[in-house]
């Protein structure tokens, strides 16, 4: 294992450091062979067969510690990957580290980091993404499925949106919801495919259209052509609102 070789002051960066960190990465980057290793400015980055060697300007909340690995913070970690991933995949990224009760970082811990990387590659893509972020997010596709509506400059939708139910039966929390329109989005992955999933989602959609609302299922397939996928949800949108189109 190459870390029982590393250098003492190495550390992972970029994508192996986010895979470290538990972060979901576009399956290319989250299979590929290469390590990323960094090494603190001024010495040199390595080079070595199947390693993409860094040299980074590194201060001592930089580097953090995951079982007896040593790598890049998340904050570090989140603004380096604006040199590999899309906005939709940064966002997706910074999402995941955000979220939950205990996340791996702070919203303004990010926000100093991207002051930092002021005049780097990269930059213009982080300030892009930093207002874009939310932890309520609970996957990549609903965070790719969030900034895809932002980005075409559909209405605001609240994330992971609980609707208190009055029929006797739990309460239900939406991916999506267009409060106005009273449109419900969900994204649906594989894992909607099991037999007893599939009865609770049509249980689910039933209580949630008896209340008046409208389900749109989105799948990995509709993230495919953004384009088409908005103009369908404006159209639904306009016609629940009663506005044309």
């Amino acid at each position: 294992m190459f870390a029982l070789r590393m250098p003492r002051n190495a550390v992972f960066s970029h994508s192996t450091a986010a895979l470290l960190l538990g972060a979901p990465l576009p399956l290319g980057l989250e299979l590929a062979p290469d390590l990323h290793i960094a090494m603190p400015a001024p010495q040199r980055a390595p080079h070595a067969r199947g390693i993409r060697g860094h040299r980074l300007t590194l201060k001592p909340h930089d580097v953090h510690t995951t079982q007896e690995l040593r790598h890049t913070s998340p904050a570090r970690t989140w603004c380096d990957l604006a040199t590999q991933l899309t906005l939709l995949d940064l966002v997706a990224v910074g999402d995941y580290l955000l979220h939950g009760s205990r996340p791996l970082v702070t919203l303004d811990e990010l926000g100093a980091m991207v002051v930092r990387f002021a005049g780097r590659r990269g930059y213009a893509l982080l300030v892009r993404a930093l207002p874009l972020l939310d932890g309520r997010a609970d996957s990549r596709p609903e965070s790719h499925l969030r900034v895809i509506f932002v980005e075409a400059g559909l209405p605001p939708s609240r994330i992971n949106h609980e609707i208190v139910m009055t029929d006797g039966g739990p309460d239900v929390r939406t991916d999506l919801h267009f409060d106005a329109a009273n449109v419900h989005v969900e994204y649906q992955g594989d894992y909607h495919r099991t037999r007893e999933q599939w009865r609770k989602d049509m249980t689910r959609r039933s209580r949630l259209e008896a209340r008046g609302g409208h389900v749109l299922e989105i799948n990995a397939d509709d993230l495919k052509d953004p384009v088409e996928l908005v103009a369908r949800v404006r159209m639904l949108l306009r016609r629940r609102l009663g506005t044309g189109g």
